[in-house]
């Protein structure tokens, strides 16, 4: 139970625009409390229900756009949008040997749009980080039935200016959820021993050739020398390996962790 008092700041901070969550914590009062005090008011009031959202597209703001460029790598890589009548949201699967990544998609996508609540959800060998909100359609356009190497993937021209200004940050995306840094090796003969020599390679597998297309076209734009290597004879992996760009990809990339 709360007094009236907290009821009464609750409410002040609610019709000033402040969000569900903030209310809460400022005032140590569940979220849930705070959303029934609100909606309580509300039809008091008679006021018509408009669910709050901070959609940099619909209502156009300034938003990290840092932060979505490496948050769009992730959704081309392992990420998929809910988008039904009663369930909308954005999912991220990060692989439980790389706890920081799930920190990390979770902080971009609050970067992106804060007022959408959060989640996390423990499933067989990853965690499905979530963002609940229908409006992360507006922000990946590229959503759409079926799976994403079935369908056309293309980058809108607001989209693409951004990875123009954020390049390495689309490819980092990209790498924590479809690619990998890994130490090869091989044998060669001198002076008549065998001897082993290992060298590092970053690799990005997708089966969409338009996802793949647009990894390649950002890693020629930062000077990357990659190749596509085949399985099956159809595109599947993109291979950097010359030193100089390893050097450049650990700069900006390094591994997942």
């Amino acid at each position: 139970m709360y007094d009236l008092d907290a009821r009464q700041r609750a409410l002040a901070l609610l019709r000033q625009g402040v969000t569900n969550r903030e209310v809460a914590q400022q005032l140590d009062v569940p979220r849930g409390t705070v959303g029934w005090w609100r909606h309580e008011d509300r039809k008091r009031r008679g006021e018509p229900f408009e669910r709050v959202h901070d959609c940099p597209r619909c209502a156009p703001r300034p938003f990290d756009r840092r932060a979505y460029a490496y948050l769009l790598g992730l959704y081309l890589g392992d990420g998929h949008i809910v988008s039904k009548k009663k369930q909308h949201h954005l999912s991220i699967y990060c692989g439980d040997a790389w706890p920081g990544l799930v920190d990390e998609a979770e902080e971009a996508m609050r970067k992106v749009m804060a007022t959408p609540s959060t989640g996390r959800r423990q499933k067989p060998g990853c965690v499905e980080v979530k963002s609940y909100t229908r409006h992360w359609t507006c922000l990946f356009p590229q959503h759409g039935p079926g799976r994403k190497h079935e369908r056309p993937i293309v980058l809108e021209p607001w989209q693409q200016e951004i990875v123009d200004a954020y390049p390495w940050e689309l490819i980092r995306g990209l790498i924590h959820s479809d690619g990998c840094r890994v130490t090869n090796w091989t044998t060669q003969l001198v002076g008549g021993q065998s001897k082993r020599y290992e060298y590092p390679r970053y690799f990005f597998t997708n089966k969409s050739e338009d996802i793949l297309k647009i990894c390649s076209d950002t890693l020629t734009a930062v000077g990357i020398e990659w190749k596509i290597t085949r399985k099956f004879d159809d595109p599947f992996n993109i291979s950097v390996a010359q030193r100089a760009s390893v050097a450049l990809m650990d700069t900006h990339i390094g591994p997942k962790y």
